[in-house]
């Protein structure tokens, strides 16, 4: 099964965000949206997700209509992670990553539910700060507090909205790892928006480029990246190197 896009179209006002976008996404993929900042990437994910109503065009998950499904279906089938988050709230670690329990739960968390908070708390490497007040943490830390609660949710698919903010890059590579090792080894299909072109290099099965609202390539990391294709997305140079089999992009010395 998977996910399907169908000519989505989104405007705020008169600028038109998403323009058209059809696509599929197949189910036990690590796909990487990649594209300047105003693409219209973190759009389609708040499509996807229905956070957002397309103007017209439709998504369908599993063959079915988002448009028709129920909340609560929805968040046994889909989790996302948005960019911005609530860091203000009076809440533990092991507290919010609880709330990815909720669609199950609703609250009253049995021994399944625990065992799940614990791996996902565990999986981000947060077991020594669990019972630390989100307001006591750093930026990175946060964030893998926040990707643990996507990762207790337990869903089919996982949406990803810049999951790299904030996170230095040993943190970086241990998120990319554990989202790849969830794809390969728990099945799940973990979607992702990112600025770095290189880990999408590295852990994506498929990238897939927007500008100006509109999809302008997709295809495996062997295919995207070219010097002469990613010019085309981003209006500039970048020098292409091969290092142990992935294509890199030298964008810091173009």
């Amino acid at each position: 099964m998977a996910i399907e896009l169908k000519g989505l179209n989104k405007r705020y006002l008169d600028h038109h965000v998403v323009k058209g976008v059809s696509l599929t996404i197949a189910k036990g993929q690590f796909t990487a949206f990649i594209g300047p900042n105003g693409a219209g990437k973190s759009t389609v994910l708040a499509l996807m997700s229905r956070l957002l109503q397309p103007d017209t065009g439709q998504v369908f998950i599993d063959g079915q209509e988002l448009s028709s499904m129920k909340s609560a279906d929805i968040a046994k089938k889909l989790a996302i992670l948005k960019q911005s988050n609530h860091t203000e709230l009076r809440l533990s670690i092991e507290d919010l990553v609880a709330f990815g329990r909720f669609p199950y739960s609703k609250g009253r968390l049995n021994a399944e539910d625990q065992r799940i908070i614990n791996r996902s708390i565990q999986y981000m490497d947060l077991d020594e700060l669990r019972h630390k007040q989100l307001s006591e943490l750093s930026g990175g830390q946060r964030q893998r507090a926040y990707i643990a609660m996507v990762l207790a949710q337990d869903t089919d698919y996982i949406l990803l909205d810049e999951p790299l903010n904030n996170l230095d890059m040993k943190h970086s590579a241990q998120i990319m790892r554990v989202l790849k090792d969830l794809c390969v080894n728990h099945h799940k299909s973990i979607i992702v928006v990112i600025h770095d072109i290189n880990f999408a290099s590295v852990y994506a099965d498929q990238i897939i480029a927007m500008k100006k609202g509109q999809l302008v390539y997709l295809g495996s990391p062997q295919i995207m990246m070219q010097a002469e294709i990613l010019r085309d997305i981003f209006d500039f140079d970048i020098p292409i190197h091969e290092v142990n089999q992935h294509k890199l992009g030298l964008y810091f010395i173009s």
